[in-house]
């Protein structure tokens, strides 16, 4: 119990850490769900439409 408590801060820090690289993880994963790229344009002005797909 005394462990917890002195590094109580580093613990807090440590799950605010995990939950934003668990929203963002969740979000990238949305977006590729609903069919959305990563580059945040359109394939139909990209260069690379042919390749990518």
């Amino acid at each position: 119990m005394t462990w917890i408590l002195n590094n109580i801060s580093t613990i807090i820090i440590c799950f605010v850490l995990i939950a934003v690289v668990a929203a963002v993880i969740a979000y990238i994963v949305r977006n590729k769900r609903q069919g959305k790229t990563s580059c945040g344009c359109g394939c139909e002005n990209c260069a690379m439409r042919d390749s990518c797909h």
